[in-house]
């Protein structure tokens, strides 16, 4: 069996920014140039997606980054041929990179039949020839169970926690991490712990899917600095409406800090008009123009923390230490520094 010589990254189509980010900090890390392997990711007049690969990948250690995000069939299509590509290709061994994994919503059966499309989506991967998986945040962690192969699940929540001590410096205690939801919580304490806030809920009654009827109240956050924190912004109504109800709950302001910004329909104008100061997300979805041009929007950066997961992944090494601020803060090199 061939040595494995070096990590080589492929991408596809859904989030190239965040790509090419990831090779120039894999090129800061090992100290030789790192780029994208070349190849071709298209589509045919009819919509069907081709892969070429115009490199030697025999016996090397493949990674494709790849967010199933809008359009999630496409993108997820893609995914599934480049690694059937690459394992025709005589790959050593493909581990599929997914900042953002779509399907996670559907993750059980909520009615009589429904399907549990995240399973499905999971068996298709593994069919594939994907033989681990690197994403963040998962909307559901029982997802990684529904794999016969190792699935990594990074935090955004020890990130944000450096941009919160950051950008609300000498003030945390005026500030109060909230759950937008019950489900939430666990979310919003692992965060509420690390920067020393405390910890409030927005307990929400909806009525159908995309509509919530009564928003309470759940905790005393008068006069704070309220950070609601979620895993995905979809439309933003429920964000918008929580801001809310916390304002006339006697907030002083609102953030929200929230992993993938889907921000789908009416969200963007939804956020630019609400109530709240600023919406943090990161780039695990690539951002539309009008995101990146919205004045409350602001993205932190994922490249740091899914390159150096890379290196541990390609290097056998622990992947939860990324997890430890002492191990995640040096990485940002200084964006959050105490100075």
């Amino acid at each position: 069996m061939p040595n494995i010589q070096e990590p080589k990254i492929i991408s596809g189509n859904a989030n190239m920014t965040l790509a090419r980010a990831v090779t120039r900090r894999l090129s800061m890390h090992r100290g030789v140039s790192v780029g994208l392997v070349d190849a071709r990711v298209e589509r045919f007049n009819d919509g069907e997606i081709f892969v070429e690969v115009f490199e030697n990948v025999r016996g090397e250690d493949m990674f494709i980054l790849q967010s199933t995000s809008n359009p999630a069939n496409d993108n997820l299509m893609e995914l599934l041929i480049m690694s059937d590509a690459l394992r025709r290709s005589s790959a050593q061994r493909i581990t599929a990179v997914i900042p953002y994994f779509g399907y996670a919503r559907q993750d059980r059966r909520t009615k009589a039949r429904t399907p549990i499309s995240a399973k499905m989506v999971a068996n298709m991967m593994v069919s594939a020839g994907i033989e681990r998986v690197l994403t963040m945040d998962l909307h559901a962690a029982q997802i990684q169970g529904f794999f016969d192969i190792p699935v990594d699940n990074l935090y955004a929540a020890p990130v944000f926690a450096l941009d919160v001590k950051h950008k609300f410096r000498g003030k945390l205690d005026g500030v109060t991490i909230v759950s937008p939801d019950v489900g939430g919580v666990a979310r919003a304490r692992e965060l509420a712990q690390r920067v020393g806030c405390a910890l409030a809920i927005v307990d929400k009654r909806r009525e159908k899917a995309g509509e919530v009827a009564e928003m309470t109240v759940i905790g005393d956050v008068t006069d704070q600095t309220c950070i609601i924190v979620d895993d995905i912004v979809d439309t933003a109504g429920t964000l918008c409406k929580a801001a809310e109800t916390l304002m006339a709950a006697g907030a002083k302001e609102v953030h929200a800090y929230i992993t993938h910004g889907v921000l789908s329909g009416p969200a963007i104008e939804r956020v630019t008009k609400s109530v709240m100061k600023s919406l943090v997300i990161t780039d695990s979805i690539e951002p539309t123009e009008a995101t990146l041009a919205a004045k409350n929007i602001r993205i932190v950066p994922t490249a740091p923390m899914f390159a150096q997961a890379i290196m541990n992944i390609w290097h056998g090494t622990s992947v939860s230490s990324l997890f430890d601020p002492a191990t995640l803060e040096p990485i940002y090199d200084g964006m959050y520094s105490s100075g």
